[in-house]
Formats: C-alpha cells, sequence, structure tokens
C-alpha cells in the first residue's frame, strides 16, 4: 500500500470525524446558551471554542466577543479559520479525491454529496433560525459517509487506517470536552454536598451523544463521577476514550498482521492502554482528573503522529 494512500484516508477519516464533532459541541452549546441569560451564555460559548481549541483563533479575529453568531460562524465557516467545519469538509474531500481508487464508489459519493451539500448550507452566514438545520445536516451528512465505510469498504489495510484515524480523533474530542467541561463544573474531588447544575451535565453528554445511552445505564441519574466513569472507562459507548483505544489497538493490530510487522506506534499504545488497566473513577479522580486527561491527549498526539511517520516506511 502506498504511503500517500494511508496517509490520505486517514486525513480523510479525521476531517471527517472533527466536523461531526464540532457540530455536536455547537448543538450542545447552543442549547445550553438557550436557557442562560447573556453573561453566563457567553461563558458557555466560551468554553466551546476553548474546546476546540482555537481560543487565540477566535480572538484574533473577534476580540473578547464570545456572542453566539460570531462563535458558531466561525468554527462553521469563516475563511479565517482553518479549524472551521467547511475546512473540514473540503480537506476530507481532497483527501478522498487523492485516494479515490482506494475507495468503493459509495464512500467517493457519499464525502463528495457531503461537500457539495455542506458547502451550499455555508455559502452565506448562519442565521441563528438556520443553526439546528445546518448543524442537523452536518451530523446527517457523517453519518453517511461513515455507514457507506462500514457497509461497502473491505476489511483491509486501507479500513484500518481509516478506522484508526477516526478513533484517534473521536478520543481527543471526547478528552477535550470532559476536560473543560468537568474541569470547570467541579474542580473539587469532594463529591458529596455538591451542587449539580442537571442542565449542564445534559449538555456534556449531549455533545458525544451519550444522553440517551447514559440515562439507559443509569436510571436518569445524573452525577459526575458516574459521567466521567462513563465516558473515560465504558467500553460498551463508542466515544468512550476506552472504546477509542481499543479500536485503535484492533486496527493497529490488523496493520501488524497485513505487513507481518509491529512498529513504534504499537508500542506506544500499549502504553497508553496500560492507564486504563484496572483503572476506576475514583482513583483516576483522585490523582487528578486534569492531568489524566492532559496525559492521555499527549499520549493520543503521540500515537497518531507515529503512525503517520512510521507507515510512510511503506510507501
Amino acid at each position: 500500500m502506498l504511503g500517500r494512500t494511508a496517509n490520505g484516508v486517514f486525513w480523510m477519516a479525521r476531517y471527517l470525524e472533527r466536523a461531526e464533532n464540532t457540530a455536536r459541541l455547537l448543538d450542545a452549546g447552543f442549547r445550553m446558551a438557550l436557557t442562560r441569560d447573556v453573561l453566563t451564555a457567553e461563558a458557555e460559548w466560551r468554553s466551546v471554542i476553548s474546546t476546540v481549541g482555537q481560543t487565540c483563533a477566535f480572538e484574533a479575529v473577534h476580540g473578547q466577543a464570545y456572542t453566539g453568531d460570531k462563535v458558531w460562524n466561525f468554527l462553521l465557516r469563516d475563511k479565517a479559520n482553518p479549524g472551521s467545519v467547511l475546512a473540514m469538509i473540503e480537506g476530507a474531500r481532497t483527501n478522498a479525491r487523492s485516494v479515490r481508487t482506494a475507495l468503493t464508489r459509495e464512500v467517493w459519493e457519499a464525502v463528495n454529496e457531503s461537500w457539495m451539500l455542506l458547502s451550499e448550507w455555508l455559502a452565506r452566514p448562519v442565521k441563528e433560525a438556520m443553526l439546528g438545520q445546518v448543524l442537523g445536516a452536518i451530523r446527517r451528512q457523517m453519518t453517511l459517509v461513515r455507514g457507506a465505510m462500514d457497509g461497502t469498504m473491505l476489511r483491509n489495510e486501507v479500513h484500518n487506517f481509516m478506522r484508526i484515524g477516526t478513533f484517534i480523533e473521536r478520543a481527543d474530542n471526547t478528552a477535550r470536552i470532559l476536560d473543560v467541561k468537568y474541569y470547570v463544573l467541579l474542580p473539587s474531588i469532594a463529591w458529596v454536598g455538591s451542587s449539580l447544575d442537571n442542565v449542564q451535565w445534559e449538555s456534556v453528554l449531549r455533545s458525544v451523544a451519550g444522553d440517551r445511552a447514559y440515562r439507559w445505564l443509569n436510571a436518569g441519574s445524573m452525577d459526575p463521577r458516574g459521567i466521567a466513569q462513563f465516558l473515560i472507562l465504558d467500553q460498551r459507548f463508542p466515544r468512550s476514550l476506552h472504546f477509542c483505544i481499543d479500536k485503535i489497538r484492533s486496527n493497529l493490530r490488523g496493520l501488524a498482521h497485513e505487513y507481518g510487522q509491529e512498529t513504534g506506534a504499537h508500542e506506544l499504545l500499549r502504553g497508553l492502554g496500560t492507564q486504563f488497566h484496572d483503572a476506576t473513577i475514583e482513583s483516576i479522580v483522585e490523582a487528578g482528573l486534569h492531568e489524566f486527561i492532559t496525559e492521555f491527549i499527549a499520549c493520543n498526539q503521540q500515537v497518531a503522529q507515529a503512525i503517520e511517520r512510521e507507515y510512510r516506511f511503506y510507501a
């Protein structure tokens, strides 16, 4: 397999996942802002920008004006933002086109259709009345692409690189959301007697599409320890950190089988996996949730960089 093909499908998957994650985060932020006063709504929009790591880029364009329309248009379509959803969709299509012969017709058509549709939706500034429809369209199109991948692609090295890109990006997103939201909402480890804002906690779950699943498992009960455990350690939830690491490990194992050898990325991933071995939410919080998440994000990025670097060997 050519290195440029591996790189193309890897980044196509990452861009698509990042676009969907941004849309979900904006949807949760919008719902929260609607229920709050002006100052609290501004803080919510600020946290959205902080979660995606674009505080400096946003303030370079808009200063401290964290109003809803400025935030969602910056993250959806602003030409000054190379990390916007529109830029991600264009990046995914560019990568898909460069590796078109490695994709099924259904996958290419789904990516191309998403680009055409969302380019039209985001050609003009998004008004508040249209925001829900635009975010819904982004989520639906990404679901269609993912369905085409799962339903038509051979389970070979191309599929492995796609899945690795998807779950590296997904793990990073879940970790950043949990760190920003959880650390702000509950900086203390003293569970008993703490006042919880159920609407805010629901927004954390909604931003990772986990609100319904969490309620099924916990009979509707909202508590910080349960939510943190769900998003970090629950292997049944497809956006938890543990689930993502398991899938990256599985697909890296598939690559090792294809090529007959392991690389340094496998060793890094084993080190990352040790964070979850026999871990409990109590031990994680006692040691420092923020520190755990920060280390996880750094290790996850190292794995991604190692994969890109080492699989150029096959170019």
